[in-house]
Formats: C-alpha cells, sequence, structure tokens
C-alpha cells in the first residue's frame, strides 16, 4: 500500500469552527467524519509506521501486549501503551553508542546477547528471528536513504517521511544537510555550493573573529568562553581546546553577524548535535566519540566539521530566531502554550502543579531554550532531531508536542510528589539517564498522536488574556 505523507506543504492548523478540542466532528449518520487523505489517523498510521519499529533502536523485541477495547486500533497507541506497562527494554545512549547501535549491514552475537538478556521472557528462536528481522530491516532502510540520496535531484518530502523515524548513522550527515536545507537536493549543485559556504564561513573568522578582544565585543566573547566548558563536562571530548576553539569560533561569529540576538546562552548547546555528527563522519567507525583525540583528525576535515556546522545551525536558529531576541519571546510563548495543552491533555497532572505553585516557566523554559538537550543523553538528542528534521516547523512547533508528551511521559512520577520542593527537584532532573532511541521513537510517536488530535484546534494554543 502507498504510504501518505503526512508532512505535506498544508498549513500547520486546519482552521475548523466546527471541531471540538480533542475531538473529532462526528457525521449526522453517526459515522465517523471522513478526512482529507492525509489527514486521517489510519493515513497518519500508515506514514509513519516504522517510527515504533527496531530499526534504529537499541532494542528489537517487543513483548506481546494486551490492548484494551476501548483504545484505538492503531500500532502508534499499541506501542505507547506496552511503553507505558513497562514492557519495554532500556538502556543508556551515549556519544559511543551512535557507533555501536545494530549496524546497518551485521548484527553480532553480542548484539543478540544484548537482546536477549533484556527480553529474558523471549525464548532463544524468537530472539534470534527478530534480530535477524531487524538487520533485514537495517539494511532494507539504508539501501533505501543510499538510493534516495544517490538520485540526481532529491524527493525531500520523500526523504521527510523516510528520516522521519530515525537515520541510519552510516547517512545521517547527509541527510541534515539536506533536510536543513544546507545541501541543494540538486546534485550537480552540491558540490560547488558546499565549497563555497566553507569558504565563506573561512572568510567570516578571517574577517571577524580577530575583533573578539575589541571593547563593544569583548562582553559577548567572554559569555561564549564561560559557557563552553560547561557544555557535556563529563564527555572528554568537549573539554579539549580544540575542539572549546572550534565552538567559539562558530558561535562568536553567529553572534556577530546576528545582532538583533546576540549570543544567549543556550545557543551553545544547538551546535553540539551537529558538531557529533559531522564529526562522525571522518572518525573511523571503531573510535569511540566520547575520547577520541580531535587532533588525529586532519585539519581539512576539521574545517569542514567547523563550517558545516555553523552553517547549518545557522538554518535551524533562522526558524526560531525569536526564542533568543529581547525577552525571549518565542520561549515565552511556548512555554505559555505547554501549559493551555497540557490543561487539555492531563488535567489532573495540571492541577497538581497549580496546587503546589509549580509554574511551567520554571522548569519548561530551559526545555525550549535548549531543545530538550538538557533533558536527554546525547544519542537520544541526536535521534530525536532526526525527527524534528524530518517535521515542517519541527524546532518551531512540532517540539511543542514533543515537550508536552514528555511531561506526560512522567505523570505518574511527578502526581506522586507531595510538596513544591519534590516536584521541582523531579522537574529538574528526570529520570532519562537510561533512555535509549526506543523511547525517543516512543516519544515522537506521542508527540505526533498529540498533534494529530488538536489539529483542528488551534485555540487550545492561544494564550490567555487577563
Amino acid at each position: 500500500m502507498q504510504s501518505v505523507d503526512p508532512h505535506n506543504g498544508k498549513n500547520f492548523w486546519k482552521k475548523n469552527s466546527k471541531s471540538v478540542p480533542g475531538r473529532s466532528s462526528p457525521r449526522k449518520d453517526g459515522g465517523p467524519k471522513k478526512q482529507e487523505s492525509g489527514d486521517s489517523f489510519q493515513d497518519y498510521q500508515e506514514s509513519v509506521n516504522d517510527a515504533w519499529d527496531c530499526g534504529d533502536d537499541e532494542f528489537c523485541v517487543i513483548s506481546d501486549v494486551k490492548i484494551s477495547n476501548r483504545m484505538v486500533q492503531s500500532a502508534a497507541l499499541s506501542v505507547i501503551n506496552s511503553h507505558r506497562s513497562g514492557q519495554l527494554g532500556t538502556n543508556t545512549t551515549t556519544i559511543a553508542e551512535l557507533h555501536t547501535q545494530i549496524p546497518p549491514a551485521l548484527v553480532s552475537a553480542e548484539s543478540t546477547e544484548t537482546v536477549t538478556t533484556s527480553h529474558s521472557t523471549v525464548n532463544n528462536t524468537h530472539t534470534s528471528t527478530a534480530v535477524i528481522s531487524c538487520s533485514e530491516r537495517d539494511v532494507a532502510k539504508q539501501d533505501k536513504f543510499l538510493e534516495l540520496i544517490a538520485s540526481s535531484n532529491i524527493n525531500l518530502p520523500e526523504l521527510r517521511e523516510l528520516s522521519w523515524s530515525g537515520i541510519p548513522p552510516s547517512v545521517r550527515a547527509i541527510s541534515w544537510r539536506l533536510l536543513n536545507g544546507y545541501l541543494p537536493a540538486n546534485v550537480e549543485r552540491r558540490e560547488e555550493t558546499l565549497k563555497r559556504k566553507r569558504e565563506e564561513y573561512w572568510s567570516f573568522v578571517k574577517q571577524y573573529y580577530e575583533t573578539r578582544h575589541e571593547d563593544i565585543h569583548q562582553d559577548t566573547f567572554r559569555q561564549i568562553h564561560i559557557d563552553i566548558p560547561r557544555m557535556s563536562p563529563l564527555v572528554p571530548l568537549f573539554q579539549q581546546t580544540i575542539v572549546q576553539e572550534m565552538f567559539e569560533r562558530i558561535l562568536y561569529i553567529w553572534a556577530i553577524r546576528h545582532p538583533a540576538s546576540g549570543y544567549v546562552q543556550g545557543i551553545n548547546d544547538l551546535v553540539t548535535p551537529f558538531f557529533v555528527v559531522f564529526l562522525y563522519e571522518v572518525v573511523p567507525k571503531d573510535e569511540n566519540l566520547d575520547t577520541y583525540d580531535i587532533e588525529l583528525v586532519n585539519e581539512e576535515d576539521r574545517a569542514i566539521v567547523e563550517a558545516d556546522s555553523f552553517w547549518c545551525m545557522s538554518k535551524l536558529l533562522d526558524g526560531i530566531q525569536d526564542n533568543y531576541t529581547f525577552a525571549q519571546p518565542g520561549i515565552q510563548t511556548k512555554v505559555q502554550q505547554l501549559r493551555e495543552l497540557m490543561k487539555r491533555i492531563d488535567i489532573n497532572l495540571h492541577r497538581h502543579l497549580e496546587k503546589h505553585e509549580i509554574d511551567y516557566l520554571q522548569f519548561s523554559f530551559r526545555w525550549f531554550n535548549n531543545l530538550l538537550m538538557r533533558e536527554l543523553p546525547l544519542g537520544c538528542t541526536v535521534r530525536l532531531w532526526d525527527t524534528l528534521h524530518s517535521e515542517p516547523n519541527g524546532f518551531s512547533h512540532f517540539v511543542l508536542y514533543v515537550a508536552a508528551a514528555f511531561l506526560k511521559h512522567f505523570s505518574q512520577q511527578l502526581m506522586a510528589q507531595r510538596d513544591f520542593q519534590g516536584l521541582m527537584l523531579l522537574l529538574q532532573n528526570l529520570p532519562t539517564s537510561y533512555w535509549s532511541d526506543s523511547e525517543i521513537s516512543l516519544l515522537v510517536a506521542e508527540a505526533f498522536r498529540l498533534k494529530y488530535v488538536f489539529a483542528d484546534a488551534p485555540n487550545h494554543l492561544q494564550a490567555n488574556k487577563k
């Protein structure tokens, strides 16, 4: 069956004054309302049906789940429900595991052992079959990417659809460049464009970087210089002098070229996923990125990683720059929208937070300022960005639903807290250190479900006017 692309060019909100927020509009004959192609939940399920596949996830075997008859019979909700009941295995994702998650062309005996250990209730025959199935799916998915990328003029909607459920590490760098809009879809223009943009970045460095100690700019550079060592302080890679100098140049040049916002704390985090993904492209695949000595990367490759990280970060920030202008109005709006959305999807949790005088600004400002990077392991952030890159307005709009799904995921644990201090400690240190691609796949599936449910109800995000 041909899948329907949910990422088409339609408006983000489909205004329908007859719709009731959170509910589908009934037909007079009592039957379900017919929706346009691509708008039904069945179409959504088909278009992202591999969001919960084992393709890029740490674990491949999912135990049988009993689904209540009252639940929608969809793969998305089935997996989400099984996740809530604790039937999925979990694991920690680090930078190193970007190299080691089930290889696209081969699953080793070690991988088989991991799956068997994580799901002791599954017999060896079932486990072995599942792992082989996952390997075949990985190979097929990677082949699809390679075929698409090799085409003379890439079909970007098709690439978005394919990337939504995760991108194989071997093609992630070029896929991000394409989805980001940095790399042209036309293959004949790519080499020339990359050469020109990389040279342009280094011309900016030559033109502006020496001004960092001038009185007008020294405060900006000083703040950048202070913030960079704080990024991932436990990861040796980011404590290397050369790496920190690369980040300093990227952030300083961006700040100088964007005086409306300048440098704001939080922007430094947004360089990290690009840097890691592009560095992975030039580092031997059997090396551990956490501890890799970047001096072993030749100077030309380091220059490419730095320039591409700058341009891709710039492209991302172009879509969310109001998050970082004076008073950061974009983030203020998102915080209020999250509050209004939670009132409709988890009223008990919302009332619990209000009862104990928890303001959404106190915890979710950081979520939107850093795009949830401080709440997740870096490997999980990279996987999340696969989906955010593939969603139209992913970093400016879809991230709201990701944040709502993220908060909703911890609802029971938050409800168990009985005072302000306990709630704030949990909200600022949510237990995600064990998360892997599996949890991110479930998170984005739930986020898409929330977006679908409220697609006809834009008023639920309007800020209260007092």
